[in-house]
């Protein structure tokens, strides 16, 4: 129960923090999302170093400390995204009468980079995961990635509810690249992979050897997945979920657009 309110709370933080840390430099002009950008590279550095010294401690300090760095290197990787500093080649957006393969490619060029960096920042941990006993910032690094790379999709092929108020003005272009509509055929096939990536964790925390770091490790990754499953049920029921955030978030200046 510990593990899985920590896992909440981080998940409310965590955005909160990234929401409003690039909130306040959009109202500052680009200098400040550059900054922001380099001065918050430490936490990417820190996310690796922790991911390093926890590969092989099996203890639950260990587990939190690895789950904490794999957190950590995505949300420096994320404040770099949302800073539209680590998009793509397309700042364009794509015009209304634009559809199919071309739309694709015009959707691809403008996260090209940021994916390539996950794709890259997944190759880097999965080696220096390789032959490690504490393999729970990995796994929690790829539910990350699997999670938001279905929830793109699905915000590309189309869902009845996108929330853009917290897209920032850097990157307000990605928003024609959304398709607000009926619920796309691939939104069942993103459901279906999230419940069977919580029963696998589910089953490894039923059918473990009752060591607590095993424990802790599965309902962390259990309860992480079963957010990013709510993630993407946001985007198809009529639920106040900006809510959660809008609170905390500074009001937009209107000067800086």
């Amino acid at each position: 129960w510990i593990a899985g309110a920590i896992v909440i709370f981080l998940w409310w933080f965590l955005t909160a923090l990234i929401l409003f840390l690039v909130r306040w430099a959009d109202n500052r002009g680009e200098k400040a999302h550059n900054g922001l950008v380099l001065c918050s590279f430490p936490v990417f550095l820190a996310g690796l170093y922790g991911f390093l010294n926890t590969s092989q401690d099996l203890s639950v300090v260990g587990v939190y400390l690895a789950f904490l760095s794999a957190l950590a290197v995505w949300s420096w990787i994320e404040i770099a995204f949302l800073s539209g500093l680590l998009t793509g080649s397309n700042r364009e957006g794509s015009p209304p009468e634009v559809s199919g393969y071309r739309r694709f490619v015009l959707a691809w060029r403008a996260v090209a980079y940021s994916e390539i960096a996950l794709f890259v920042t997944i190759l880097l941990l999965f080696l220096l995961s390789i032959g490690k006993a504490n393999l729970f910032g990995l796994f929690t690094f790829l539910v990350l990635y699997f999670a938001r790379l279905s929830a793109k999709l699905n915000l590309f092929l189309g869902v009845p509810k996108i929330n853009m108020e917290f897209l920032p003005e850097r990157i307000a272009y990605l928003r024609t690249h959304f398709k607000i509509g009926k619920t796309n055929k691939f939104f069942p096939v993103s459901v279906l992979g999230l419940i069977s990536l919580i029963v696998l964790w589910l089953t490894n925390l039923t059918t473990s050897d009752s060591s607590t770091y095993d424990l802790v490790g599965f309902t962390l990754l259990a309860v992480l997945t079963l957010l990013a499953l709510l993630e993407h049920f946001f985007m198809i029921l009529k639920i106040p979920d900006a809510a959660l955030w809008r609170w905390i978030i500074p009001n937009k200046n209107i000067s800086q657009k």
